[in-house]
């Protein structure tokens, strides 16, 4: 059985590997997006842990909505991230922080 320290537990090491993936690679911006996702679903985690372990139904309702708009996000954010290398044939995060007028 699991407590909630546990889940706890696994919920700050998703995010303290997100947030290093985040300060290793600021090379890639697909690398970026997904770190950023995995800190959301860390986050997630909680919400419903503590969702469970409380016996309140909100959290759960919480993370489906939030789910929902991460889906979204993340479709138009890939979307905008194919657009930007068919223009400039690169997603290095080095070359896509000068601005061309």
């Amino acid at each position: 059985m699991l407590i909630l320290s546990d889940v706890l537990i696994l919920a700050a090491v998703l995010f303290c590997i997100s947030v290093a993936g985040i300060f290793i690679n600021r090379k890639n911006v697909i690398i970026l997006l997904m770190c950023i996702e995995l800190m959301l679903l860390s986050v997630n985690l909680n919400f419903i842990a503590f969702a469970h372990f409380l016996g309140d139904i909100a959290g759960q309702v919480f993370v489906f909505f939030i789910l929902t708009v991460a889906a979204a996000e993340s479709a138009i954010g890939l979307a905008i991230l194919v657009v930007v290398f068919r223009n400039r044939s690169t997603i290095n995060v080095s070359d896509l922080d000068t601005m061309r007028g």
